[in-house]
């Protein structure tokens, strides 16, 4: 399959770009309108599929980007060992979590959630590009408010904020059995449950 001329300029801007790029950012890059957009990173992702690559166009963060298929995962990620593993916190993803479902959320929110300080937990995550200042709130000393970045759907492996579980979804997951669990591929019954995150 030869590709089109906006199809490779949408392959080189993926393959430069370090962040997921939206298709308002291609259109804009390219000059082109929106459904030849689609239709090209539609095109390059069929050409990957077709041509065996080990290569798919993901959409994530509200972007695409190239990344390497989930097979490949085990001998990639040898290029990564002894790299500081990027996992957070069990406080840091708790205080996520609540920023994550409550947003925007001050602090005391959070804290009021969590019945602990949370001041380390939010710096970290404000270092970390998975938190913003997105205002303050109309209120007594007009604290701060929190939301969730680009960065935080990137993490995780969202599209948008609306992908995250609802407590419906988390109650079920909640009842079941760890057998059941494992039938879902859920749970790695070889992961230590208090292992740092």
């Amino acid at each position: 399959m030869i590709l089109d001329r906006l199809t490779r300029e949408i392959e080189a801007l993926l393959f430069a770009s370090d962040a997921p790029l939206s298709l308002k950012q291609l259109t804009d890059f390219t000059g082109s309108g929106e459904d030849s957009v689609r239709n090209a990173v539609e095109s390059l992702s069929a050409s990957f599929a077709e041509q065996g690559h080990a290569l798919v166009i993901i959409e994530i963060a509200g972007g695409f980007r190239i990344a390497t298929d989930n097979e490949f995962g085990p001998v990639v990620s040898q290029l990564f060992e002894g790299r500081r593993s990027g996992k957070l916190s069990r406080a840091s993803l708790e205080t996520l979590a609540v920023i994550a479902y409550t947003q925007p959320a001050t602090r005391a929110g959070v804290e009021g959630i969590r019945r602990v300080n949370c001041d380390s937990s939010l710096r970290t995550l404000l270092e970390r590009d998975m938190i913003r200042i997105s205002g303050r709130k109309e209120a007594p000393g007009r604290p701060l408010l929190y939301s969730t970045t680009p960065g935080f759907l990137e993490y995780f492996g969202l599209t948008d904020i609306e992908h995250l579980p609802r407590s419906s979804e988390m109650n079920e997951l909640i009842d079941l059995t760890p057998t059941e669990m494992q039938e879902r591929s859920l749970f790695d019954p070889g992961t230590d449950s208090n292992e740092e995150l």
